[in-house]
């Protein structure tokens, strides 16, 4: 079945300033998506040669043809190409991927909802974009698509027909959100939290709240802010928006004033069952993910919806189909040695505020008869001069959760392998590689078992081996 043509040729050379060479003609010829990776492109994509500190594009657009291709945008020459294929010849790609997001957002007549946040991002985004897509035609960035390349890709993506864009938006230093909320000019901006991610490159939490809050500055002053209202940098965030012009500040959490207001919650080890009052409706929903941060972003995902006047009851009927992402707490269990173990997998990434939501997690669940709850843990990554603190507070957590056994990797993990109690340490290793062996050859069947870390810490190979133990195909948590 053929794709809907996303752009002809001539209006991505207008919006892009390009010039176009080759065929673009013929019976059927359109471009139906657009793709920067020649791996994963899709016949009757517009491929984008991106030039990168450690690949260029136009290395790969002859694969991109034999990929099927309809067309490639280029900044350069470009050898061993098929016969009048199709090329958009611009002056920067990149430059030109963002005129081409901004022409994608321009035609849009589509609700544009952004959000970005310390932790949590990710989750709300895809669980705010599975409510909304319940209702009418959304749009969404693919996974972390939250950069400066995945942004603009994602609106030059977009379905102009859309009724609904949902846009994450991340960042490690400043200016970074101001950049990406000028591309996308949200509607609605929503901030998860504010915690200690990348406070490296920043001098303090109040700087990462004010690069946060640059996602106020290019909104329309009839957009809506929506904050954690418990945060102690609410009045803060909610200062940045007013000054941007905000009048429509919506709170969500704990707090009597917050217009998404938790009442009452229960967990268990698959969700949570949550009474909420939501713009003076009460409304009892269950989220099908477990951990309290869960049950605050879903006030946040329900006070969006009420915003763009999407259904709110039909929201939180849909609030128990979301389940975790993968780096991001989905769940494994894995047959092994004549029994199984749980296998919790947080290996996308990892701040101070995710691990301890993460050893929360693992504090949740209930091993089987002589299951113990191990933690594999792995440096938390721009933490600065914070580093080695930062680390150390984790032993309160891994106490509260009654974990049984912690191995770790890192040059900061180190420390906080030294600082645990003794009956509880594991191995110590300095890579995730070298930390392979003595994880698999530890666990054992009823075990329930945690991995995580930030990307750079490479826990994802930890994570492959324990799947690997598997002695038959692995399958979810869920049983599915």
């Amino acid at each position: 079945m053929s794709r809907q043509t996303l752009w002809r040729g001539e209006d991505a050379a207008q919006a892009t300033g390009g010039q176009l060479h080759g065929n673009w003609g013929g019976d059927g010829f359109g471009i139906s998506g657009v793709s920067i990776d020649s791996r994963s492109l899709a016949p009757g994509d517009l491929f984008i040669a991106l030039q990168g500190p450690k690949f260029d594009g136009h290395d790969y657009v002859a694969k991109a043809f034999e990929q099927g291709a309809a067309a490639a945008m280029v900044h350069r020459t470009v050898e061993g190409l098929p016969e009048g294929a199709a090329l958009l010849q611009v002056d920067d790609t990149l430059g030109a991927l963002w005129r081409l997001g901004a022409a994608g957002r321009a035609r849009s007549k589509a609700r544009f909802l952004a959000v970005t946040g310390s932790v949590g991002k990710t989750s709300t985004k895809e669980a705010l974009k599975a409510c909304l897509a319940e209702q009418a035609p959304t749009a969404a960035n693919i996974g972390s698509l939250n950069n400066h390349w995945g942004v603009p890709l994602s609106l030059a993506r977009m379905d102009p027909d859309a009724t609904y864009g949902v846009f994450e938006l991340g960042m490690n230093n400043p200016g970074e959100i101001l950049e990406l909320s000028r591309l996308v000019r949200p509607d609605v901006g929503l901030i998860t939290n504010i915690e200690a991610a990348h406070i490296g490159n920043f001098d303090s939490i109040g700087g990462i709240a004010d690069a946060k809050s640059e996602l106020f500055q290019p909104m329309s002053p009839s957009g809506t802010a929506i904050l954690y209202r418990d945060h102690p940098l609410y009045h803060h965030l909610r200062d940045k928006a007013e000054m941007a012009g905000l009048t429509k500040i919506i709170g969500f959490g704990r707090h009597h004033e917050a217009e998404a207001r938790l009442l009452d919650y229960s967990l268990d080890e698959t969700g949570s069952q949550v009474s909420a009052c939501v713009f003076d409706k009460l409304v009892n929903y269950y989220v099908g993910v477990p951990g309290a941060h869960w049950v605050i972003n879903s006030l946040s995902v329900l006070a969006a919806c009420a915003v763009v006047g999407a259904d709110v009851a039909q929201a939180c009927d849909k609030m128990a189909s979301i389940k975790a992402l993968k780096g991001r707490g989905a769940r494994h269990m894995i047959q092994h040695l004549g029994g199984e173990f749980e296998l919790i997998d947080e290996s996308y990434n990892a701040n101070p505020a995710s691990m301890r939501a993460a050893i929360g997690l693992l504090g949740q669940a209930q091993p089987k008869a002589g299951g113990r709850r191990i933690a594999i843990l792995g440096d938390m990554l721009e933490l600065g001069k914070s580093s080695v603190y930062l680390h150390k507070k984790l032993v309160e957590p891994l106490r509260e959760a009654n974990v049984d056994l912690v191995f770790t990797c890192g040059t900061d993990m180190a420390k906080l392998q030294s600082s645990l109690p003794k009956r509880i340490r594991g191995v110590h290793c300095d890579t995730s590689k070298e930390l392979v062996a003595p994880v698999t050859e530890a666990v054992a069947p009823n075990d329930v078992i945690l991995v995580k870390g930030s990307l750079g810490s490479r826990m994802a190979v930890v994570l492959e081996a324990l799947l690997n133990l598997e002695d038959t195909p692995p399958r979810a948590a869920n049983g599915c």
